[in-house]
């Protein structure tokens, strides 16, 4: 607040000196309650900046893209989860109706799954309950996003920071679906951009895009052949890296190569390590120097993709 001003007694008429001199008070008293303003506003950032640093607290999140979170539980893979023990679980194509109760315990569980049985679908498993959850980008969606999100997406608003759970439409066999994953991409920047501007965002999941040619194992004879490697893929993720955003694994291991998260069943890929990073975690750039650690869990298996983690100060 303001600092108050002291009160000055009324100058008499034949007064003209001692006028001009508590009109030079005045200029004093009005400089040292600038001074007083300055400091005050200055104890305040600082208030501010021990507040959010209070409230900071470290988080792990994993991410996953399950392939079938049935098939996983009766594989006993969802045991990764209870030994991590995360305060943040997103797992994409689910391909499930319901939150098998496996995973309900000391989680509150929100589902978005998808209109066709046994294909797409998210979850997010969180320990702190968020302040508001959507399962669509917004109302004008709906004519521009193929499904509106469905089985698609979730938005968590948490008090300091947004996170979104995304399983982002594949482009298809023989990139069928290539115009459509445009839409997407376009509207889905416009969207995590407006949400950026109120609080950071960590944004995790399957992008269905390999980057760069470093992350994936056979680069050239899948340029614009195969889902997940066209040029405008790329292109469009990177804009969105343009707009504010960071990779995070990639940022932190900018050389590394053979870094992939998901491989084909077929001609012992995994076994091989012919492989794509197709998974990431993403984050504001302002919060970037709050991230810990980011980990591909390529060991755990269960599925044709394996786990991520993140562990960061929010």
């Amino acid at each position: 607040m303001p600092a108050k001003y002291g009160q000055v007694k009324k100058r008499g008429r034949n007064d003209k000196v001692k006028g001009a001199t508590k009109n030079v008070n005045n200029d004093k008293k009005d400089m040292n309650s600038e001074h007083e303003e300055m400091q005050s506003e200055q104890r305040i950032i600082e208030k501010k900046k021990k507040k959010v640093e209070k409230n900071g607290k470290e988080i792990k999140i994993i991410s996953w893209n399950v392939a079938g979170l049935r098939a996983l539980i009766k594989k006993s893979g969802h045991s990764v989860l209870v030994e991590e023990n995360p305060d943040i679980v997103a797992l994409q194509e689910t391909k499930c109706v319901e939150v098998p109760n496996e995973l309900q315990n000391g989680y509150h569980t929100f589902l978005n799954a998808s209109e066709k049985s046994g294909h797409g679908g998210v979850l997010l498993l969180t320990k702190e309950e968020p302040i508001k959850v959507a399962y669509t980008f917004d109302d004008k969606s709906k004519c521009v996003v193929d499904g509106n999100g469905k089985g698609r997406i979730i938005i968590a608003e948490y008090e300091s920071y947004y996170l979104i759970n995304a399983y982002v439409p594949n482009s298809g066999r023989g990139l069928v679906n290539l115009d459509k994953r445009k839409i997407w991409d376009d509207y889905y920047l416009t969207f995590i951009k407006k949400l950026d501007l109120s609080k950071p965002v960590v944004y995790v999941g399957d992008l269905n895009v390999a980057h760069q040619e470093i992350d994936l194992a056979n680069p050239k004879t899948n340029r614009n052949k195969t889902a997940g490697f066209t040029d405008q893929e790329r292109n469009d993720f990177t804009r969105l890296l343009d707009a504010g955003f960071v990779d995070v694994f990639r940022r932190l291991n900018p050389d590394k190569e053979g870094a992939y998260t998901f491989w084909s069943n077929m001609h012992n890929a995994r076994e091989k390590n012919v492989g794509w990073r197709l998974d990431y975690f993403v984050v504001s750039e302002r919060i970037m120097n709050k991230v810990k650690k980011c980990d591909i869990l390529h060991s755990i298996k269960g599925s044709d993709h394996c786990p991520l983690s993140l562990t960061i100060e929010l």
